[in-house]
This record gives structure tokens, sequence and C-alpha cells, in this order.
């Protein structure tokens, strides 16, 4: 079991810490929530049937552990959306160069701004389809979704980013042509 729980560990953590964080938005909370998910995994691990992926099962472990964190909290639906810090970028890039940092950093801000127009459902499809590339069916075990239920929530969510996206581009004054969100 060790080697295996080991092996999952390497291959996935940074993908589990990256969903939390998109879902926390805070670095040391999601840190504490990866120890978590990882506590499950031990403790479950006998129980992986193998009906869906390691990593599959890894995110609906992750998004249950964020969950459980949001109830925990008083108030927990208030509170999610003041989790939310646009003034700091905690994601680590290490190899663009300096002025496409300042672009990124300016493009992850926006989608942060127009993702806490989303309910927690459609951000965590956003995450999991966008920022992890899993595919529609990995998000629906991830979830314990129906594949059309993932479809429904990204076609809302989209809408929803699209929707603030053009109303933060029209607030900015941005130069591009066209505000796009495809898949």
């Amino acid at each position: 079991m060790d080697s295996v729980f080991e092996e999952l560990y390497q291959k996935y953590h940074h993908d589990v810490f990256q969903f939390l964080f998109y879902m926390v938005r805070n670095k040391e909370q999601a840190e504490d929530l990866v120890q978590e998910v990882y506590i499950r995994v031990f403790k479950s691990y006998h129980r992986f049937e193998g009906k869906s992926s390691e990593k599959t099962w890894l995110f609906s472990i992750a998004r249950n552990v964020a969950i459980d964190s949001f109830r925990k909290q008083k108030g927990w639906k208030g509170r999610l959306l003041e989790k939310f810090d646009w003034s700091q970028s905690q994601i680590k890039d290490d190899y663009p160069i300096p002025e496409e940092i300042t672009i990124q950093r300016e493009e992850i801000k926006w989608i942060y701004q127009c993702l806490d127009h989303c309910t927690v459902d459609q951000r965590s499809v956003v995450i999991l389809r966008f920022f992890n590339d899993l595919s529609i069916n990995e998000t629906a075990e991830a979830l314990d979704w129906t594949e059309s239920k993932v479809k429904t929530t990204q076609h809302r969510a989209l809408k929803v980013l699209k929707r603030h996206m053009e109303i933060f581009h029209d607030k900015e004054g941005l130069e591009s042509e066209e505000v796009g969100v495809e898949r």
C-alpha cells in the first residue's frame, strides 16, 4: 500500500493542490486540504474498486473535502465568496518571460473575477474541465454525476463566464476584439 500511496501522491498531488486552491483561494488552506485528501485516500484505498481512474477518484475526494471544509465554516455560503482574493496571484509559473507573466496574471485575475459569479458546482466543473484537463466522462466520475449533468453545468458556467467577461471587458476597456470562452 505504501508504494501505491506514494505513487498516487507523486503523480497527482500538484493537480489536487491546484484544484483545491482554485476552490478555496487560500494557499495554506489548500495545503491543509491536500493532506486531508491523502489521509482519506490512505484510509479508504482498500475500497477503491477501479470503476474510474485513480485521478478521477482523487478529484472526487478532493471536491468532497472542499465542500466539507465550506460546511465547517460558519455561514459557509456567504463566506465562500469572501475566500476569493483577487489582489494576490499565488499561482507559480517558472518558465514564461516577464511580459508573459504580466499578461498571464491579468488574464488569470480576470478569469478568477468572472468565476466568482459561478455557483460552486459550475466552478467545480470549470476547474476540472479547463484547469485540470479532465474529459467530460472523467469530470462526471469525479463529481459522481451523469455526463449530461456535467455538460449542462459546463454550458451554464460558460454562459455566466462569457457574460461577465464581456461586462468586465466593457468596464476595463480592453483592446481585444471579441471575448470568447471555448473548449
